[in-house]
């Protein structure tokens, strides 16, 4: 479903240059969940953000679902791929209610059936009529990123695009979301690509986890090797033991 081949992207020039990409290449096959693992300017939302279509100059190339995306994403492909951000409240318009935040997509694609979309959309991840004419002041983080969610969805995308979908939230507020996750990615046969550095958060979520840093991809492994220790890159082995501890069961997860 996704195939990334030789994506680099570059900041500046001369001394400034910051290559926060390099020549990364992964795959996803359809109904599957990959996650990117690193510390901070690693370049794993980079490249996450050149998968969504939101870096313009990337180089390299970027399929989904067997179509070549160009890096100016006209407007029917866009729905092929949603993304959900890392900040509940800041992704979304303070000034908007969520009835708006639904409604927008709707109409920019053209879609028909608004009303029947939004009161699905909401119940789909969870939320009530009594949260579609709210703010976002009056929602709590959690039923922020289930608006967020909702809105990702309401185009029904193939691919679900995650940076640190939960990181902002607290760890009880966590486990709710990743459950919601875990049951649309089965109910919609969604294919994932999530970012996090939270290495028990990911291995609910992703049967496979790529480690990156300083721009590049070191290690391909899965959320099973990496529980165990089952690591062969120096920098994978280093970030477990940054994560002392780290249990795949620390979140519990009744999907």
């Amino acid at each position: 479903m996704i195939r990334v081949e030789n994506v680099s992207v570059t900041y500046g020039h001369g001394a400034s240059l910051v290559r926060a990409a390099r020549n990364v290449s992964l795959h996803i096959p359809e109904g599957d969940a990959l996650g990117l693992v690193g510390e901070s300017g690693s370049g794993k939302s980079t490249v996450m953000r050149a998968v969504a279509g939101l870096i313009p100059h990337a180089e390299g190339r970027i399929f989904i679902n067997g179509q070549e995306m160009p890096n100016k994403r006209p407007r029917e492909t866009r729905k092929i791929a949603q993304m959900v951000f890392q900040d509940p409240y800041g992704s979304l318009h303070p000034n908007q209610t969520v009835d708006q935040t639904l409604a927008a997509p709707i109409a920019i694609h053209g879609l028909g059936n608004a009303e029947q979309r939004i009161i699905t959309g909401l119940t789909e991840v969870g939320l009530g009529r009594e949260h579609r004419f709210r703010y976002p002041h009056q929602l709590s983080g959690g039923q922020r990123q289930r608006v967020a969610i909702a809105r990702a969805l309401i185009l029904e995308p193939k691919v679900l695009l995650l940076d640190e979908p939960t990181s902002a939230l607290d760890v009880s507020v966590q486990a709710e979301i990743l459950n919601l996750l875990t049951r649309l990615r089965r109910e919609r046969g969604l294919t994932m690509l999530m970012v996090s550095h939270d290495l028990a958060v990911i291995a609910h979520i992703c049967d496979r986890i790529g480690v990156m840093s300083r721009g590049e991809l070191l290690e391909m492994t899965t959320a099973t090797a990496m529980a165990d220790g089952a690591v062969t890159h120096p920098y994978s082995q280093q970030l477990l033991r940054a994560n002392r501890g780290f249990d795949p069961s620390s979140i519990d997860i009744d999907a």
